[in-house]
């Protein structure tokens, strides 16, 4: 029993000690870290962290180490368990991202400069925690603009080919009219005669057949007794012949 009663008071009395340590010792500061960061993520997943911050290893350069990727997910984990005093981040994703997850510590917000997002957060007494789930979708838009400027040099083209067989073609057009417009030289034959006589030697020979007197004078425009004068001396030149068919005269060129 004597030694029963011994060890209880010892022990009440180390208890007692302990209590009075506790309360006179002073308490140890935890230590807390801060950081005022930026960190930037690329198409490949190389993450760049920048800025002001006593956290040891926090700033690094093109590193791999907080992202991982799954078919076309990928994740962006930066945790830190350490007590961080304050914090202040501001994450850029890259161009065409879309977030499927996000968790962070502290408050964020989610924002969109030129094609990427921003994510800005900041917290207190609090560790450090950004955990992003994204996907980067494919770039349509330079796609689209690479064809349209295809596009439109295949069109100038077109157009530039259209333009010169339209000039061609207009020429040609242009030229020939004025080919037919100039006078046939007159055979030999026709030397001599007056101006008369050559109009109608050339009616008779643009004619696929034997034309009247009266046809020949409606075509020149010329009067009656004109006409037969004229014919008269083409025939005693033995330049054209005439033909009875009834009462009218068929007149053609001779034959050589």
């Amino acid at each position: 029993m004597g030694t029963t009663s011994l060890y209880r008071r010892m022990s009440f009395r180390l208890i007692i000690l302990v209590v009075v340590l506790s309360l006179f010792l002073p308490v140890l500061p935890v230590k807390a870290y801060y950081a005022d960061v930026t960190i930037m993520v690329d198409a490949s997943g190389f993450v760049t962290i920048e800025g002001l911050t006593d956290y040891p290893g926090l700033l690094v350069k093109d590193t791999q180490n907080y992202t991982s990727k799954q078919h076309i997910i990928w994740l962006l984990n930066i945790t830190k368990q350490e007590l961080f005093s304050e914090f202040v981040y501001v994450l850029t994703l890259p161009k065409g991202s879309l977030i499927n997850y996000i968790k962070a510590s502290g408050s964020i917000r989610i924002e969109e400069n030129q094609g990427s997002l921003i994510i800005r957060g900041f917290g207190e007494n609090d560790s450090l925690s950004i955990v992003v789930q994204y996907q980067i979708a494919k770039n349509n838009e330079s796609f689209l603009q690479g064809n349209f400027i295809y596009f439109i040099l295949i069109l100038a083209i077109i157009i530039v080919i259209i333009l010169l067989v339209f000039l061609l073609v207009n020429e040609k057009t242009t030229k020939e009219p004025y080919m037919e417009k100039r006078e046939p030289t007159p055979p030999l034959a026709w030397k001599g005669l007056n101006h008369r006589q050559k109009q109608i030697m050339q009616l008779l020979s643009e004619s696929t057949m034997p034309l009247t007197q009266t046809d020949i004078q409606k075509q020149l425009q010329i009067p009656k007794a004109s006409v037969s004068r004229n014919i008269h001396g083409l025939e005693r030149k033995g330049l054209i012949e005439k033909e009875q068919i009834g009462m009218s005269n068929l007149i053609r060129l001779k034959k050589p």
